[in-house]
């Protein structure tokens, strides 16, 4: 096996701190963001490579961010201290998660939606399909992006809409996306990924409660959205 580079040897450009500060953290992988929280590596292996050691044993972030001191110290490269500061930063990101979900309003209508994602939407030059994933109280889990493009059956399939929602545990899910034209009304293409969409959550047991299409508001229409819902197409 080659030997490893050590992260200060490597090009600045490429070592995990300043990609972050050059590019933000989302553009950095698991590997490297745990890396951050490690600093160093061991002999043989620099922090990115221990980083993905421990995702390897994990298998997943939510199965890491549950595990112990004791079971991070498994991992050759991890010690007491290492271990520490990986609970402690996910600990910080349950407790924000949990703040969130407290401060969120709650998303059964489609103004509270509306007022959340408009200036989102208006940025957007392509049709982009959002899923808001809500609990049992109909309040806020996180907002995922699904698919850019023109909405149809072939960009917007069940499996995708639905693997988030399962996989956070949603109890319901509001569909929202965007008219670049600034019209809001329904496509017929809308009507029936809306209509597929319903039939695929009631078998998954998960509501589907509305379908909002964002728009812009005009000396002739005084509304910026549509609601699927509020149509009649959920009755339909």
């Amino acid at each position: 096996m080659a030997e490893s580079f050590r992260l200060k040897d490597q090009p600045v450009s490429e070592r995990p701190r300043e990609r972050l500060a050059a590019l933000g953290a989302d553009a950095l992988s698991h590997a490297e963001l745990i890396a951050i929280l490690l600093r160093t590596g061991l002999q043989g292996a620099n922090a990115v490579e221990v980083g993905k050691q421990v995702l390897q044993k994990f298998g997943t972030l939510q199965l890491l961010a549950q595990a112990s001191i004791l079971d991070l110290q498994k991992v050759r490269g991890i010690g007491r201290d290492k271990a520490v500061t990986l609970v402690a930063a996910f600990a910080l990101a349950r407790k924000m998660a949990g703040e969130l979900q407290a401060e969120s309003p709650v998303l059964d209508h489609p103004e509270n939606v509306v007022r959340l994602l408009r200036e989102a939407n208006l940025a957007k030059n392509v049709e982009t399909l959002q899923v808001l994933l809500l609990n049992t109280r109909h309040k806020l889990i996180r907002v995922e992006e699904i698919s850019d493009g023109t909405l149809d059956t072939i960009l917007v399939h069940p499996r995708e809409v639905f693997k988030s929602a399962i996989s956070a545990n949603a109890a319901a899910i509001v569909l929202v996306h965007n008219h670049p034209s600034g019209d809001p009304t329904p496509s017929d293409a809308d009507i029936k990924v809306t209509r597929d969409l319903i039939r695929a959550g009631q078998l998954l047991k998960i509501e589907v409660i509305d379908h909002i299409i964002i728009g812009r508001a005009t000396t002739e229409r005084a509304k910026d959205y549509s609601s699927l819902r509020e149509l009649g197409y959920f009755y339909k």
